[in-house]
């Protein structure tokens, strides 16, 4: 028997109240596999726990896609993985799901939680890439054209939920932003390398900003007095400009310009809307013959791409079918999960 001491068990987190509010103190709704019972009474609440993502459109994606027994299927944004579970639920026997996410921080925690499903090793083929690196992917690992392919292109809840990622305004953070935290510029730096013009287009162009000119030029007068580095401090500038103060930032107007300025800064900082183009323009090549494609966005500057790619697909002989209308998430959903309220569905067959 061993002599060494017993180790202490680690006490819970100290948070102020009878609730957790900040986001590293919900250790139940960060530890699902101890905690179910508390979990589920989050989403029973209409609420995502924290660290975690519902997936969207479940069932209507998986109508869409149509995935069988011995399929190949694609989930070019694996996230959480809910979408990836559905798709490798389907697929076997025989099948495989190829999941890509850029993501370096969530996906090695998504991949484990699959592979604990006791998933037959060569079914699930996991890669770190951007979506708009699907063709590539399918070249260098000599993988076929797929029947099957969904790319759901919204943020991800364990990103938006935990302020050291900066996607954030509720709760203090670093202005990130950043997809892969490896790669690229923080936006911070970019928000300080932006001249009032430049930054108003980036608004319009990305978010649909009213006021964008006046807003722009006055984030840049902030940023003269001080850098703007975190996530309150562009939401409390915000809100002076389109409210009366930093009290205004709970208002659903100052809100919704606080939503969007961060969304604009976000699509430039991912280069969102290239990596969208590119992923349209070879999709056809990635998919076989009959096979089917769902497309999920959530903002107007998705959706035109996708709906214009599509149309020119139809044009060009590269799609047979696509869908006439957009197909939105169901009341029930809504009410359960407010999240998916923004959510549009695309889809597309191969010619």
């Amino acid at each position: 028997m061993s002599d060494a001491p017993l180790e202490k068990p680690r006490r819970r987190p100290r948070y102020r109240g009878s609730h957790p509010r900040v986001f590293q103190e919900k250790y139940k709704e960060l530890d699902p596999e101890r905690y179910a019972g508390e979990v589920a009474k989050v989403v029973a609440a209409g609420k995502t726990p924290a660290g975690m993502h519902r997936p969207i459109m479940v069932q209507e994606i998986m109508e869409i896609l149509a995935p069988k027994p011995g399929d190949f299927a694609v989930d070019a944004t694996m996230g959480y993985g809910g979408h990836t579970a559905r798709l490798l639920e389907a697929v076997r026997p025989g099948g495989r799901v190829l999941a890509l996410d850029v993501d370096p921080i969530e996906l090695p925690k998504t991949e484990a939680r699959l592979r604990a499903m006791d998933v037959p090793p060569d079914a699930l083929l996991v890669r770190r890439s951007n979506f708009a690196g699907l063709a590539r992917v399918l070249a260098r690992d000599n993988l076929p054209e797929a029947d099957a392919v969904l790319a759901d292109l919204g943020l991800s809840s364990m990103q938006l939920d935990d302020p050291s990622r900066g996607f954030t305004f509720k709760h203090a953070g670093p202005l990130d932003l950043r997809m892969n935290p490896q790669r690229g510029q923080p936006a911070a730096r970019l928000l300080a390398s932006l001249d009032a013009p430049s930054l108003a287009r980036l608004l319009e162009e990305n978010a649909d900003q009213p006021d964008a000119e006046a807003l722009a030029q006055a984030i840049v007068e902030r940023q003269q007095r001080a850098p703007i580095t975190t996530t309150t401090d562009l939401a409390e500038t915000v809100a002076r400009v389109c409210g009366t103060g930093p009290e205004d930032r709970s208002t659903t107007g100052v809100v919704d310009s606080i939503r969007r300025v961060f969304q604009a800064l976000r699509i430039a900082v991912n280069d969102e809307f290239g990596a969208l183009d590119a992923f349209l323009r070879l999709l056809p090549t990635c998919v076989k013959p009959g096979g089917r494609v769902a497309i999920v966005t959530f903002h107007s500057g998705e959706d035109r791409r996708v709906k214009q790619a599509f149309k020119e697909g139809v044009r060009s002989g590269a799609f047979g079918r696509v869908a006439e209308e957009v197909v939105r998430p169901g009341a029930d959903e809504r009410r359960a999960n407010p999240r998916s309220a923004a959510a549009k569905l695309r889809w597309a067959i191969r010619a």
